[in-house]
């Protein structure tokens, strides 16, 4: 049983949404709210960033389930995600490359 939908609400897509469902509703938002295209919309873009970031990894998507975004905080993923690249969501990556570095 889902405890929370705000991720999936975020995405428009049901808690029982397929890998490949949850990739579609992200591009199709991503390209409607991404900054260079929509600037006023830059923080709705991280949102969207940070729920497809929990959603399309398996062992987030079922720790968000278990206890929704308090338990993504409290399951040693220090309350932003984590990843084993060291990048803490997708927008840590655009950084890099744009906006000058990591974020801590």
């Amino acid at each position: 049983m889902v405890k929370e939908t705000g991720y999936y609400d975020l995405l428009g897509v049901r808690p029982g949404a397929t890998l490949d469902e949850i990739k579609r509703a992200y591009r199709r938002l991503a390209l409607r709210y991404h900054p260079d295209k929509n600037p006023s919309e830059g923080e709705r873009f991280k949102q969207i960033s940070q729920a497809y970031e929990v959603l399309s990894d398996s062992h987030k998507r079922a720790l968000y389930d278990r206890g929704g975004e308090r338990a993504m905080k409290e399951g040693g993923l220090g309350g932003r995600g984590s990843s084993s690249n060291g990048f803490g969501s997708p927008m840590d990556i655009f950084d890099l490359f744009f906006g000058g570095g990591v974020r801590m």
